[in-house]
């Protein structure tokens, strides 16, 4: 199996970076959650480090998680409340826990991780099983724009440079598959270490219809957590999808 298709790789590959200064402030996400969560719990696809988990719990709101990583669930734990939190140690497309929650969510891209033959359909299927009547899958994405494929694959983007190394990062998309595989490379006297990343994007109605096939349907879809309207230019999307 390739780094590409195993969680539990790919998360201890990123685990030592994933908390470094530059993420996305989780908090209007939070906030966004708390108002859907009702009185939950909520479950977070791929918890990782607790981003958006934790300020959640901070809200009032019960969270559980599913991560593969156990790196990952090593830098939760060692956050103030993230001892307390039940997480499942397991593929995120197979939802292995039992329900019903009002609240299913997946942020930050995620979905687009599930690169293998079918999977993304089998996390919808199996968010749709664990959903309460009536509950939430929110899922946080970005929408794909073929100029930016354009520009990745006509660079080699340099990413830094010092005495002591070179990083550099590139990229190939297969624009038929709607797959692209990123690998950051970094030269050192002692070596070259490779940092491979990979993505199976879909635009958004591509997604409605993974959720329509789960017998989910789409409620509401705003541009940011603040719920701007979502429109021809918007780059992400934060979509609601119901159980009925």
């Amino acid at each position: 199996m390739s780094l590409l298709d195993d969680p539990a790789l790919f998360g201890r590959q990123w685990a030592a970076t994933y908390d470094h200064p530059g993420n996305p402030d989780p908090e209007p996400a939070a906030d966004f959650l708390a108002g859907l969560a009702g009185a939950g719990p909520a479950l977070e696809l791929a918890i990782g480090s607790g981003r958006v988990a934790l300020p959640l719990t901070r809200r009032g709101v019960a969270v559980e998680g599913i991560e593969a990583s156990q790196d990952m669930i090593d830098l939760l734990r060692a956050k103030p409340g993230g001892a307390d939190l039940p997480v499942v140690v397991g593929d995120m497309a197979d939802v292995a826990v039992d329900g019903p929650y009002p609240l299913v969510y997946l942020v930050f891209n995620t979905l687009f991780n599930l690169t293998g033959e079918g999977r993304q359909e089998d996390c919808f299927r199996n968010v749709a099983r664990v959903l309460a009547p009536g509950g939430a899958f929110v899922v946080e994405a970005y929408v794909p724009d073929p100029a930016d494929m354009d520009r990745e694959e006509q660079q080699v983007q340099i990413r830094d440079v010092t005495e002591e190394s070179v990083t550099i990062r590139l990229h190939r998309y297969d624009r038929q598959a709607q797959t692209f595989v990123r690998q950051t490379v970094t030269f050192t006297d002692g070596g070259v270490r490779l940092q491979p990343f990979g993505m199976h994007y879909r635009w958004p109605d591509q997604i409605d219809a993974l959720a329509a096939q789960a017998g989910l349907r789409l409620e509401a879809r705003y541009a940011s957590w603040d719920r701007a309207p979502f429109g021809p230019d918007s780059r992400d999307h934060i979509s609601v999808y119901r159980k009925p």
